[in-house]
C-alpha cells in the first residue's frame, strides 16, 4: 500500500507535465476519464477477443495480459494507482467473492428445483477434461469482464457523476451486452443488469477489489457450466445434464438460470446489505474527486 502511493505521488514533477504528460489537449482528453476508461476497453477487449476461445490455457494468460494492459492504462495514462489489483491479500479476496458467487447460484438452483423446474442427470464421463476447460474459460471471462465494466467504467464513470450513477449505468450496460446471447430477450437482459450488473457492482463498491468481483463472477459462472445450466445462453459441456421444466419465469427457459427470478430477488438481497456496508466505509462517492 504505501509502495502505490509512493509511486502515484511521483508520477510527475509539475502540474502541466503530470496532467498533460506533453500531450496538450490530446493528453488532456485521454487522461479524462472518458479518455482512459475507452483506452482501457479497447486494450482489455483486444486482448479478450483475440483469447477467449483459445486452446488450452490460452484464456489464462489472455486474463494475465489483460490485467498488465489495465495496469499500464491505468499508471501510465490515468496517471493513478492501482490498489483494486494488489496481489497483497488478493488470494482471500478472490476466496470470500468465490464462496458467495458458489453460494449464490448453488442456492438458486435448488430453489428452482424444490419448485420443479430442474431435474439433473450425471453426465457420465470426460471429468477432468469438463472441469480443466470449464476452469480456464471462465477465469478468462470473469478477469477481463470485471476489469472493463467494474475496474475501468464503474471507477471512470464514478469520477464523472458519483457512485449511484456509475452502477446505474455500467449495469444498464451489462444487461444490454448479453442481448445477442442465445435465448435473450428484454427479460433476461433486465434481469442481468439487476443480479449481475447492481450485485457485481456493490461488492465492488464495499470491498473496491476487483480479485473479490473476480472471485464471485468466476464461481458464479463456473458453477452454472459443471451443473450443465447455460451460462448466460452459452451451453457448454458440464458435470451433468440439466431438465428443464415448468415456466421460463422460474426457470430462466433457453437463457438459463440467470433469467429466472429466483437469481434476481437473492442478487438484489445480496447486493442492498453490500451497498450499505459501502457506504458506511465511505466507499460511496457522491462528485469526481479531483487528484484521482
Amino acid at each position: 500500500m504505501g509502495t502505490t502511493s509512493a509511486v502515484r505521488h511521483s508520477a510527475g514533477s509539475g502540474p502541466g507535465e503530470d496532467r498533460d504528460g506533453g500531450g496538450g489537449r490530446f493528453g488532456r482528453i485521454v487522461r479524462s476519464p472518458l479518455g482512459w476508461m475507452l483506452a482501457g476497453m479497447v486494450g482489455v477487449g483486444l486482448v479478450s477477443g483475440l483469447t477467449a476461445t483459445g486452446p488450452g490455457p490460452v484464456p489464462v494468460l489472455g486474463a494475465v495480459a489483460a490485467v498488465a494492459v489495465y495496469w499500464y492504462v491505468m499508471r501510465r495514462v490515468a496517471r493513478r494507482s492501482t490498489p483494486e489489483i494488489a496481489r497483497s491479500g488478493a488470494g482471500r479476496e478472490v476466496l470470500l467473492g468465490g464462496g458467495i458467487g458458489l453460494g449464490f447460484i448453488l442456492v438458486s438452483a435448488l430453489l428452482i428445483t424444490a419448485f420443479g423446474g430442474y431435474s439433473f442427470t450425471w453426465a457420465g464421463d470426460g471429468f477432468m477434461s469438463v472441469v480443466w476447460t470449464a476452469v480456464v474459460v471462465q477465469i478468462g471471462a470473469a478477469v477481463t469482464e470485471e476489469l472493463l465494466f467494474r475496474g475501468l467504467a464503474l471507477q471512470a464513470l464514478e469520477q464523472l457523476w458519483g457512485s449511484r450513477a456509475a452502477i446505474a449505468i455500467t449495469s444498464l450496460f451489462f444487461g444490454v451486452a448479453h442481448l445477442g446471447a442465445q435465448g435473450a430477450n428484454a427479460w433476461s437482459g433486465l434481469a442481468i443488469a439487476l443480479e449481475a450488473g447492481v450485485l457485481l457492482g456493490a461488492a465492488f463498491l464495499w470491498r473496491r477489489n476487483i480479485w473479490f468481483v473476480v472471485g464471485l463472477h468466476f464461481a458464479w459462472n463456473t458453477t452454472e457450466q459443471l451443473l450443465g445450466i447455460p451460462v448466460s445462453g452459452h451451453a457448454p459441456e458440464g458435470l451433468f445434464t440439466v431438465d428443464v421444466h415448468g415456466s421460463d419465469l422460474l426457470t430462466g427457459g433457453g437463457f438459463g438460470l440467470e433469467a429466472s427470478i429466483m437469481p434476481v430477488l437473492m442478487g438484489v438481497a445480496i447486493a442492498v446489505p453490500m451497498l450499505v456496508r459501502a457506504h458506511r466505509n465511505g466507499g460511496i462517492k457522491t462528485r469526481r474527486r479531483a487528484g484521482r
